[in-house]
């Protein structure tokens, strides 16, 4: 029986996009700056009001899409080695983010678990979070950090500080080459 938060149903939105902000938070992290730069912050708060409702929307689903890739890579990893990727991923997921107040509401932390289980298990995390109402304002960052963070354990599994990255770059031309 297929469910209404089948991946199928769901649009990929802008994953360029969504692609563009983890990468530039990785970079920024690998280049040892640990926390966000003001001017940073303001250019992605820019180019994100320039995108207009319908743009952000998109960007949103572009997140989601990733987190759905990303938790994808991770399960088959965690499967080649006999462990459940709920289980490896979502307690130092909620644990990280908890560490973040002033980044991440403790409200949003929850969310955020919701949408790595449901990708974990195959649906789609931006279907999952539409049937709980519109995004809120305090879930943004929580969104970002959540691809950001499963982009980061997918770079250190494989020791390469640009492997998720790729992994998405190559999806997405994958998919226009189709």
């Amino acid at each position: 029986m297929s469910s209404p938060c089948d991946p199928q149903y769901s649009p990929a939105g802008d994953v360029s996009a969504a692609l563009m902000l983890v990468d530039s938070r990785l970079k920024a992290i690998y280049d040892g700056r640990t926390e966000v730069d003001p001017e940073q912050r303001r250019l992605d708060e820019q180019f994100t009001a320039s995108l207009g409702p319908t743009g952000a929307h998109d960007l949103l689903d572009g997140v989601c899409t990733i987190i759905f890739m990303y938790m994808k890579w991770l399960r088959t990893a965690c499967e080649g080695h006999d462990k459940d990727v709920i289980a490896y991923i979502v307690p130092n997921l909620v644990t990280t983010m908890r560490g973040m107040p002033r980044s991440i509401r403790p409200q949003a932390v929850p969310t955020m678990a919701g949408l790595v289980v449901a990708a974990g298990t195959g649906l789609s995390p931006s279907l999952w979070r539409r049937q709980y109402g519109d995004w809120t304002k305090e879930e943004m960052n929580a969104l970002e950090a959540t691809a950001f963070l499963l982009a980061e354990v997918i770079n250190r599994i494989t020791d390469d500080h640009d492997f998720a990255t790729r992994l998405i770059t190559n999806a997405l031309s994958s998919a226009e080459a189709h």
